[in-house]
């Protein structure tokens, strides 16, 4: 069985959306499948692909999105993708992302016959509003509806997700993407050197690790860690990990007793960074997942964050973390306090984090997608409506190889 993926983002590109990916495509190799890939192509070459490199058969021009360098624009190559396609012969087409690349994938299996499988990772439409563009909001979710209606199956990492997509009619969808590696991401690997490094010492490291951008909320958590810092001093350090057109402003705003670490790899740096801080803080309440969360659970660190999204479905107010208002900094700069002043509930919730990431593998994850693909590729043909563009309007493009 084959199955070719189209995405608008994929390593060495770091982010929850290129992470699943790339986890779906090595899982689904291990249990056998032919996967390929068609991805942007990154400033520093073929070879930031690794040993991943076979799976990755085209790559897409690409350029750097105004105003946001670190994430690249596709530009379709319709010829090029069809000419790949038919050489590679898939029975399933994955289109991961909803733009140029994932947009592209749905032509190409139109135009074979194949059916189409989308993954919903990301509430674009609500993402309008944090960058102060709410006239998008409409006009967008209008074309996301589309493109995900089209597809055979559409998979979702969280149920309040799933539970909007069914409400837009979008009701071949399911939640798949709930996993974590624990064996990666483990309280075994804290480093009271880097402890040291990073100024905690026997202060309580407080870690907020993702992209540092206005629909993440990551000025909540300063706000927060600056009341928290007034009530314990010293006693409270926040590191800040990831890179993002909000970083200078956030800099510019912290408080003292924040660093910001940047881009930190994800196979070396990581793991350590995670399990050598004492709790984990999240503040955005637009994610369909929250993959950062699942990690620093894994890790042993108390989670506290808003119950919002993908984000509800696993943290468990008192259990493994503390779940604050959404949009509430004094609440949560209070139930940081108490995590930080409360051992014996610190325990507590760090011993409920690492069980509940330990029962979220992604082996069972791959196996269950494995059995959808089988499913969707077994099933009968459907016809799928015409496509469109994110304002509206029907859009063709040639495709054949000339």
């Amino acid at each position: 069985m084959r199955a070719l993926y189209f995405t608008d983002t994929y390593p060495p590109q770091v982010n929850g959306v290129s992470v699943v990916t790339h986890l779906s495509v090595q899982g689904l190799a291990a249990r056998g499948w032919e996967v390929g890939v068609i991805a942007p192509k990154y400033p520093n070459g073929p070879d930031v692909f690794g040993a991943d490199r076979h799976h990755v058969l085209l790559q897409l021009p690409s350029l750097p999105m105004p105003g946001y360098p670190d994430l690249r624009l596709a530009a379709p190559r319709p010829g090029q993708a069809m000419a790949v396609a038919r050489r590679f012969r898939p029975d399933l087409i994955h289109c991961a992302t909803e733009f140029a690349a994932g947009w592209l994938g749905q032509r190409v299996a139109k135009r074979l016959g194949v059916p189409v499988v989308t993954s919903y990772h990301t509430d674009f439409a609500r993402y309008t509003r944090a960058y102060g563009l709410p006239w998008l909001e409409r006009p967008m979710t209008r074309y996301l509806t589309g493109f995900h209606r089209r597809a055979r199956r559409t998979l979702t990492p969280s149920r309040v997700t799933h539970g909007e997509l069914v409400t837009r009619g979008i009701d071949r969808s399911m939640v798949w993407g709930c996993g974590v590696d624990a064996v990666r991401f483990t309280p075994a690997r804290r480093s009271d050197d880097l402890r040291r490094r990073l100024g905690a010492d026997d202060a309580f490291l407080f870690l907020h690790v993702g992209r540092l951008a206005p629909e993440k909320s990551a000025h909540r958590i300063l706000q927060s860690f600056a009341l928290c810092r007034a009530a314990l001093g010293d006693k409270v350090r926040l590191v800040i990990a990831g890179d993002g057109p909000s970083r200078a402003e956030l800099e510019r705003d912290a408080a003292a007793g924040v660093s910001f670490l940047g881009f930190i790899d994800r196979a070396t740096e990581l793991p350590a960074l995670y399990a050598s801080a004492n709790g984990f803080v999240f503040a955005s309440e637009t994610e369909t997942l929250g993959l950062v969360v699942l990690e620093a659970m894994a890790s042993g660190l108390p989670v506290v964050a808003a119950p919002a999204g993908g984000v509800a479905d696993h943290l468990r107010h008192g259990v493994n973390g503390l779940a604050y208002p959404a949009g509430n900094t004094e609440t949560m700069a209070a139930m940081m306090v108490d995590l930080a002043t409360d051992r014996t509930l610190h325990a507590s919730l760090a011993d409920g984090a690492r069980q509940t990431a330990l029962a979220l593998t992604w082996e069972r994850e791959y196996d269950r997608l494995d059995a959808c693909y089988r499913e969707v590729c077994e099933g009968p043909a459907t016809t799928t409506p015409a496509l469109t563009g994110p304002l509206g309007g029907r859009l063709e493009m040639e495709i054949d190889q000339r």
